[in-house]
């Protein structure tokens, strides 16, 4: 997608050193357009502890590319199951709710299962961690075609007025290499030059839909409104919007969705409503071996220091002010998890279905 009038994916190999990898710091945006360097495992590891990079689709393939580097940091005396595998350990604990993290980093070790040696097996690994990257964007431009329709749909319906988005969080390209997964449709939907507008949600305690979707949004001339995080059942109640879609960090086989906290409440209020609720996401990120949501899947806590202060723009430069008394304490669950019950249908690069067992499964079956 677009910065300014250049294409950037949100991850990529240095074209002139290729044990350098590169990706935009989503910690500085919108104010601050900077590219940071991943050349270690622990750096990797930083970048998704750190939320330089976040988003489940771009955190696999970071992984991915942190277990490339992983190979580049062996000796001769290297044991090198062992090496491997204490870094896919420690990639792995970086953030526990997304599923991709753990799919991205178990599909590098075993395609590096059988290789002998270690300047083959950093070819390989910078092969297959290529692949992933080039896969998550055609998945995520998939995504995007299977959910065109029901855009189009909803313009027809309405009669070429403006189709009205509710989104929540970040699941643009800045999370998943390019495209997004609950933009993805609407980018499309904008190049088809079908009229959209998209509510965002500011996404507190971080802002990321405040700062990056809607970054995102005017690179791409995509009309855009940015709301309070509590301000949705009020357009809903309005007749203010025709759809809700996000994106999900991981979804059980049961169609159990854990995405950005604040999910589930805009998905009791979009059925409260009779307003379609969709999820938009790459097979990678449901977990088959989850058949309950709310018992299975761990909820991330982050340091209560990002709800107790909030993170500006001033004087040129970015600062942290508090926003309630110095003895305050905070709770910062990152996560939430949305019932199948809620959930309209999920849209995934293979098509659309039902929220249900069967449903999911099959996606895999015929994939």
């Amino acid at each position: 997608m677009k910065v300014g009038d250049v294409h950037y994916q949100s991850i990529w190999v240095d074209d002139k050193d290729p044990e350098v990898i590169k990706v935009i710091d989503q910690q500085q945006l919108p104010f601050f357009f900077e590219i940071r360097e991943l050349r270690s495992v622990e750096d990797a590891f930083n970048a998704i502890s750190g939320m330089i990079v976040r988003g489940a689709p771009v955190i696999g393939v970071t992984a991915a590319f942190g277990m490339y580097l992983a190979t580049l940091e062996m000796n001769p005396h290297t044991n090198i199951r062992d090496h491997l595998g204490n870094a896919a350990r420690y990639l792995i604990s970086s953030r526990p709710t997304a599923v991709n993290l753990a799919w991205a980093v178990n599909t590098m070790l075993n395609n590096l299962e059988a290789i002998p040696n270690q300047d083959e097996m950093t070819v390989a690994a910078l092969k297959q961690a290529k692949k992933m990257l080039k896969d998550e964007a055609i998945k995520c431009k998939a995504i995007g075609e299977y959910g065109l329709p029901l855009i189009e749909s909803c313009s027809r319906e309405k009669g070429g007025e403006p189709v009205n988005i509710l989104t929540h969080c970040n699941a643009g390209w800045l999370a998943c290499v390019d495209y997004g997964t609950a933009l993805a449709p609407v980018y499309l939907a904008h190049e088809n030059k079908i009229p959209v507008h998209v509510w965002v949600d500011e996404t507190r305690p971080l802002n990321q839909g405040a700062r990056l979707t809607a970054w995102e949004l005017a690179n791409e001339g995509v009309p855009h409104t940015l709301i309070t995080d509590n301000s949705g059942g009020h357009l809903m109640m309005k007749n203010m919007i025709d759809m809700v879609i996000v994106g999900s960090d991981r979804t059980t086989r049961t169609g159990d969705v854990a995405n950005k906290t604040g999910t589930y409440l805009k998905a009791l209020a979009a059925h409260d409503n009779k307003i379609p609720f969709y999820v938009a996401l790459p097979t990678s990120s449901i977990d088959l071996e989850l058949d309950d949501g709310l018992a299975g899947i761990p909820v991330e806590e982050r340091d209560p220091d990002e709800v107790t202060n909030v993170t500006g723009f001033k004087d040129r430069e970015l600062v942290s002010v508090r926003i309630c008394p110095e003895a305050t304490m905070a709770a910062n669950f990152s996560f939430d998890i949305t019932p199948s019950r809620l959930v309209t249908a999920l849209i995934t690069e293979h098509g659309m279905c039902m929220p249900n067992e069967k449903e999911i499964v099959g996606l895999f079956s015929e994939k």
